[in-house]
């Protein structure tokens, strides 16, 4: 394998610290809920809709991202993304009055939306069929570690600096990643060191192939939009989503608000499940796929099973809407989020798999944009129903949206293989 050479790896780590970024700056607002909520005087209905905003612009503009993503690439996409979510971030910290907050949260919506798309495809340039899965748990497990060492670390900067010292400290960090992805990301076909073996083998593996899709952009979407896979991937996605997505921005402050925390401890509680999370993405959502597909069983059986053993996982959010003791409450919430967590990088590696030629960044979008507009629902959603002061309701609602997911993706996801474009045909 040495002689192969590595660089895709370096590629993958790149990729690592792009999404831990960015979930430091989507978490930091979730740990900050206490302060800010007391500050601008808000309920949890108001807190909702506020938590939700970055989730706005971030859905709408996932279709626009994969016409753009599958036009000019990854790498200046990226380049350009990585400026917006720093400044939206600073932004964040500096501005005053709660409306200017908002606005800067749907700036950041606008400059992070590329990124799981981005990543997703750049995956499928990089990396032969045999690596996929713990290349795509590599950056989706970055999104559960982010809330193990991201929770702790903006807790200590609101503890310490106020809650505006947690959006200072992220800004950093952002734009850091930017620098460092401007020097060092390429795409293969450009990359200056990549060798003549590592390209062959990579391309011998079923990387996909670079370039744009046949037909032009918005005929590709809307044949897209008339197959069943992309649905079943879309929904079983979205499902996924929906209790991330509750977890991503309420775990915190349903930990602070019903079960009596301090900020910090909250983080510390917060950070257990996120760990687990990691644990399980990486290991069996990538290194188990990979085993098993290496082995030669059938790919598509693997991912199609492990992926819905992982929603069904995530059922176990009903159960913590059946205890007062934290400490149930976290065993539930992260056998939830284990299960969750191995199903998304499964999910990721999926658009690489079934999307026509110059494409796959359309498929990734189209995915993206549902299970975002998860992420708006389920803090609102989650707010409205907390007005009791109970969580409950939210997390027996998180449980039935699952079953749907479930159900839609196994009838419609068919076997996970390439979709056959009529374009392409035409050639």
């Amino acid at each position: 394998m040495q002689k192969i050479g590595r660089k895709r790896w370096g590629i993958a780590f790149i990729l690592f610290l792009g999404i831990l970024v960015n979930y430091f700056d989507r978490t930091n607002m979730s740990v900050a809920t206490k302060p800010m909520m007391s500050e601008y005087h808000l309920s949890t209905v108001q807190w909702g809709w506020i938590m939700s905003t970055f989730a706005w612009t971030y859905a709408l503009m996932q279709i626009p991202i994969g016409a753009l993503l599958d036009k000019i690439g990854v790498k200046w996409l990226m380049r350009i993304a990585g400026l917006i979510w720093t400044a939206a971030t600073l932004l964040t910290a500096v501005v005053s009055g709660l409306g200017l907050i908002i606005a800067s949260r749907l700036l950041l919506g606008i400059g992070e939306a590329p990124a799981f798309p981005s990543s997703s495809k750049a995956t499928g340039y990089w990396f032969p069929l045999q690596e996929r899965g713990v290349a795509t748990a590599t950056f989706d497990a970055a999104a559960k570690f982010s809330n193990v060492i991201g929770a702790p670390t903006v807790a200590w900067a609101v503890t310490e600096w106020g809650w505006r010292g947690g959006f200072y400290l992220t800004a950093v960090l952002s734009l850091l990643y930017t620098v460092i992805y401007w020097v060092w990301y390429r795409d293969p076909k450009e990359h200056p060191t990549l060798t003549v073996e590592e390209r062959q083998y990579i391309e011998a593996g079923g990387a996909q192939q670079e370039g744009s899709a046949e037909g032009g952009v918005w005929k590709n979407f809307a044949f897209l939009l008339t197959q069943r896979k992309v649905w079943g991937l879309t929904l079983g996605f979205a499902a996924y989503g929906y209790t991330f997505y509750l977890f991503l921005t309420w775990l915190p402050g349903y930990l602070q608000s019903q079960m009596h925390m301090s900020v910090l401890k909250s983080a510390t509680y917060t950070a257990i499940p996120w760990l687990i999370a990691t644990v399980t993405d990486f290991f069996i959502g990538g290194f188990l796929v990979d085993k098993l597909v290496s082995k030669g069983y059938d790919q598509s059986k693997v991912r199609k099973t492990l992926f819905i053993i992982g929603l069904l996982l995530g059922l176990s959010v009903g159960g913590a809407a059946f205890t007062t003791d934290p400490n149930v409450a976290i065993i539930f919430i992260s056998i939830a989020l284990g299960g969750l967590a191995f199903a998304a990088p499964i999910g990721w590696s999926i658009p690489a798999l079934i999307a026509p030629k110059g494409t796959v960044g359309m498929v990734g979008s189209i995915m993206n944009l549902v299970n975002n507009v998860m992420g708006i629902l389920a803090p609102v959603i989650t707010g409205y129903l907390a007005v009791s002061g109970s969580f409950a309701s939210g997390f027996k609602v998180a449980a039935v949206v699952l079953l749907i997911g479930i159900a839609a993706f196994a009838l419609l996801m068919g076997p996970i293989e390439k979709i056959k474009s009529p374009y392409e045909q035409a050639e």
